[in-house]
C-alpha cells in the first residue's frame, strides 16, 4: 500500500478501529463490520489498533495484552481481510519491531517532536503518521515531516486532533487542514481524539462523543484526505477511551453522510 493508493480515490480514506487491542475476538468483529461497510461505500480503510498505550493518566490504566500478542492479531486482521493496519510506537527501539506487523506506523501527537522516534519511524520505509501535537501550530508540523524525509522517507500524513484549550479541553482549528495539506502531505482528522477532555480529577479522560459528526463532517467540508476514528462495540466497557469512541453500529450511518457530503464538493 502506498499513500497514493489511499488518496488517489474520490473519497476519503478512513483509518478506524478500537483504541487499543484487547483481545482477537473484539479486533477481527470490529474489522470484519469496518471491512465490510467501507467496501460498500468505497471507503479506503486501515484498521487502527494500538499494540499498546504508553500514555495513560494513572499507573493502574490498562495498557495492553502483551506486546507480541497484539501485533500477531493485527498482523491477523491484515491477512484475513487484506487490508493495512495501522499502530502507535513510543519509542525508536520500536519502530523495527512494529514495522514487522503493520503497514503504517502512527507517532502520538504527544511525542510528534521527538527526533530520534521520528527517524527511526521513517528508516523503516513505512508510511508514517505523525499526530499534530495538541501544542503546536499546523505550520510547525513541516519541521516533524522534514524529519521523516530528511531521514530518507517521503511517505508522510499529518493528523489534526484539536489544540489544548485551557487545562481540560481542546478545540479543533479547522484552518489547520488546508494549512497542513498545503505542505504537500495528506492530512487526516481525528473525530475521536479531538473530543477528549483531558486531564480530568479523576485520573479518567472524558469526551464528547456527541459532536463526533460534527467534527467529522466539517473535516471533510475544508478538505480532509482522511478520517481517523476510534470505534467498539460498547465503549462504556472499552478499556481505553470509551469516554470519546463511536459506538461501532453508529459507524455506517456516519460514513453515508460523509460520503455525500464528499460527493456534493468535490
Amino acid at each position: 500500500m502506498t499513500i497514493k493508493d489511499l488518496t488517489s480515490q474520490q473519497n476519503f480514506f478512513l483509518m478506524a478501529g478500537p483504541c487499543v487491542i484487547e483481545g482477537e475476538e473484539m479486533a477481527m468483529d470490529i474489522a470484519e463490520k469496518l471491512v465490510e461497510i467501507t467496501g460498500r461505500l468505497h471507503i479506503p480503510y486501515i484498521f487502527k489498533g494500538s499494540y499498546r498505550k504508553a500514555n495513560r493518566s494513572r499507573l493502574d490504566s490498562f495498557t495492553g495484552i502483551g506486546d507480541e500478542k497484539a501485533l500477531k492479531i493485527l498482523r491477523k486482521v491484515h491477512e484475513t481481510f487484506n487490508i493495512p493496519v495501522v499502530t502507535d510506537i513510543h519509542e525508536s527501539c520500536e519502530a523495527a519491531m512494529a514495522a514487522e506487523y503493520v503497514d503504517v506506523l502512527q507517532i502520538p501527537a504527544f511525542l510528534c517532536r521527538q527526533t530520534d522516534l521520528l527517524v527511526a519511524a521513517a528508516k523503516t520505509g513505512k508510511i508514517v503518521n505523525i499526530k499534530k501535537g495538541q501544542f503546536l501550530s499546523p505550520e510547525s508540523m513541516k519541521f516533524a515531516a522534514d524529519k521523516v524525509l530528511e531521514a530518507g522517507n517521503p511517505n508522510v500524513m499529518l493528523t489534526e486532533r484539536g489544540t489544548t484549550f485551557g487545562y481540560t479541553d481542546l478545540i479543533v482549528d479547522y484552518r489547520g487542514i488546508p494549512e497542513m495539506r498545503a505542505l504537500g502531505y495528506p492530512v487526516i482528522m481525528d473525530a475521536t481524539h479531538s473530543l477528549q477532555q483531558p486531564n480530568q480529577a479523576s485520573g479518567v479522560t472524558g469526551g464528547m462523543p456527541q459532536l463526533i459528526e460534527t467534527i467529522a463532517k466539517a473535516a471533510i467540508v475544508v478538505g480532509a484526505d482522511g478520517l481517523f476514528i476510534e470505534t467498539h462495540q460498547n465503549p462504556s466497557v472499552a478499556k481505553s477511551d470509551g469516554a470519546n469512541m463511536l459506538r461501532l453500529d453508529l459507524v455506517e450511518g456516519l460514513l453515508k453522510k460523509l460520503v455525500r457530503i464528499r460527493e456534493a464538493i468535490r
